[in-house]
C-alpha cells in the first residue's frame, strides 16, 4: 500500500444496546497517529456504560469527526483512517469502506476488542500513539504522573466521566485503589486541590434558592424509556401478600460454615422462571405494527440493579437452563458488575422479564414501569415479621409484599393471576416447587 491509498470512514458502529447516538468521553489518538487494526480509538458514553470502540482499519488518522463531549448518532462517521506503508499489520483482504451513514460493525475479537473503559484490554494496543494529555491543571501534592500508556483504570465509569467534566487528566492523578484503580475521592482531592477560590456561579443557576442539575446522558435515556413504557403500554398492578416463611427456613437450613448456598434472590428467580415457562406470554414483547406477541424460546432474566451509573436491568442470558446454584451465582456475578457499570451491552439489552428485588432498599410495595419492550414485571418487598394467621391462631411470619405488572394488550388478569398465584404457592411450600423444577 501507498500514502495515496484511499482513505477510509469508520463510522459510529451500533453499540448493541438498541441505542442511537453516544457522546464522545475521550480520544485515545489524535489527528496523524498510527493505529492498527482493533487498536482502541475512542472512549464512548451510552445511556448505559462507557466502552472503548477499537478500530477495524489500519493507517494514520487523518480526521476525527467529533470533539470530545459532543454527541454523534450511530452510522455517522467516527474517525478517518488513510492506509500508508508504515509497516502496520492489516487483515486480507481489506475491509470494504462502508457508505458515510452505513453502521460499521464492532469487530467480533478475542484479547482487545469492545470492552468497558477503565479495565483496559488483554493485550498492548497498536504502534500509535496515545492521545496527547491535556495540560495538567493539579498541584503535585494532589497528582503524580502516570507514564502507562494504555486506559487508565478507574472504579466505575462514574469516576471517569467527574474527572472529564472537571477537565482533569486521569493519567495525571495519583491513583489510591487497589491495582492502581483511579477512585472517586482521588478525582475529588484532585479537583479540590485546583478549584478558585468561591465565586458566584453563573452556570446552573436558577431563580433565587434554587439550582439546576443537568440530566446526565443516562437519565435522558432513562426518561425517554420510561416515558414511553408509561405512554405505551395500558398497563396493570396486582399484588398478593406471601408467607415466605418456609423458604426462609429452608435457606438457613442449606447453609453451612464454609457454604452459604444460594441466596433468597436466586430461589425467588427460579419460582419466577418456573412460572414464565408455564405463561410464556408473559415473557414476550408486543410488535405493534404487525398486531403480534413475539414470544422467544429463551428466558433472559433481567435483574433491577441500582449501582453508580443509575438503574439498570441487566439480564441473566439463559436462566431457564440454570439450577438455583447456578442461578446464585450468574445473579450475583451479573449484579457486582452492573453496579460499577460493567454489565455488556448484550445483557443489558437482552432482558425478556425483569425481576425486581426493591425490598434491598427497604420498601415494603412498589408500583413499577414496565421496562418496555418488555410486558411485564415482578417484584418483591421487604421480608418482615408479621402477625399471621396460621390454624386460626395469630402467630408471627416472614411476609413479603409480591407485586406483579402486566401489559393488559398481551393478557388479561386470569394470566397474570394463575402466574402471581404459582411464584406465590412456590414461596410457601419451596420444596415440592423445587422437586417438580
Amino acid at each position: 500500500m501507498t500514502g495515496s491509498a484511499a482513505a477510509r470512514i469508520f463510522v459510529l458502529p451500533d453499540l448493541g444496546e438498541g441505542l442511537t447516538d453516544a457522546s464522545v468521553v475521550q480520544w485515545l489518538v489524535a489527528e496523524g497517529d498510527v493505529v492498527a487494526v482493533d487498536q482502541p480509538v475512542v472512549e464512548v458514553e451510552t445511556a448505559k456504560s462507557v466502552v472503548e470502540v477499537p478500530s477495524p482499519y489500519a493507517g494514520r488518522v487523518s480526521t476525527l469527526h467529533a470533539a470530545e463531549g459532543e454527541t454523534i448518532d450511530v452510522g455517522k462517521p467516527l474517525i478517518t483512517v488513510t492506509p500508508e506503508d508504515v509497516g502496520v499489520a492489516e487483515p486480507e483482504p481489506a475491509p470494504a469502506e462502508p457508505a458515510p451513514a452505513e453502521r460499521a460493525p464492532v469487530p467480533a475479537h478475542t484479547g482487545s476488542g469492545n470492552v468497558l473503559i477503565g479495565y483496559g484490554t488483554s493485550a498492548p494496543g497498536g504502534p500509535g500513539r496515545r492521545r496527547r494529555p491535556r495540560e495538567a491543571r493539579t498541584t503535585a501534592q494532589a497528582v503524580a504522573v502516570v507514564p502507562d500508556r494504555h486506559p487508565v483504570k478507574v472504579i466505575s465509569p462514574i469516576v471517569r466521566r467527574l474527572a472529564h467534566d472537571a477537565h482533569l487528566d486521569l493519567r495525571a492523578i495519583r491513583p489510591s485503589g487497589a491495582g492502581g484503580v483511579v477512585t472517586r475521592s482521588d478525582v475529588q482531592t484532585a479537583i479540590e486541590s485546583v478549584r478558585p477560590a468561591p465565586a458566584p456561579a453563573a452556570v446552573g443557576q436558577g431563580a433565587p434558592g434554587e439550582r439546576r442539575i443537568p440530566l446526565s446522558g443516562f437519565r435522558k435515556a432513562a426518561s425517554a424509556v420510561l416515558s414511553r413504557s408509561r405512554a405505551e403500554i395500558p398497563e396493570a398492578t396486582v399484588w398478593v401478600d406471601v408467607d415466605a416463611t418456609a423458604l426462609w427456613d429452608l435457606r438457613a437450613a442449606t447453609r453451612t460454615p464454609t457454604d452459604p448456598g444460594p441466596g433468597l434472590l436466586a430461589y425467588l428467580a427460579r419460582f419466577v422462571v418456573a412460572g414464565l415457562k408455564a405463561h410464556p406470554v408473559l415473557n414476550a414483547r408486543l410488535d405493534v405494527e404487525r398486531a403480534e406477541i413475539v414470544v422467544p424460546d429463551v428466558i433472559n432474566l433481567g435483574i433491577a440493579v441500582q449501582g453508580e451509573p443509575g438503574l439498570v436491568a441487566p439480564a441473566v442470558l439463559g436462566a431457564d437452563s440454570m439450577t438455583t446454584v447456578e442461578l446464585d451465582a450468574a445473579i450475583r456475578e451479573l449484579t457486582a458488575r452492573a453496579r460499577v457499570g460493567k454489565a455488556t451491552p448484550e445483557e443489558l439489552a437482552a432482558g425478556t422479564f425483569t425481576l425486581n428485588n426493591y425490598g434491598s432498599l427497604g420498601v415494603d410495595g412498589s408500583a413499577a414501569i414496565i421496562n418496555h419492550p418488555q410486558v411485564a414485571m415482578i417484584g418483591f418487598g421487604r421480608i418482615i415479621d408479621r402477625p399471621w394467621v396460621v390454624g386460626g391462631e395469630i402467630v408471627p411470619r416472614k411476609i413479603t409484599q409480591m407485586s406483579f405488572v402486566f401489559d393488559h394488550r398481551v393478557c388479561d388478569g386470569g394470566t397474570a393471576a394463575a402466574f402471581m398465584r404459582q411464584v406465590a404457592d412456590a414461596i410457601e411450600n419451596p420444596l415440592p416447587a423445587i422437586v417438580r423444577l
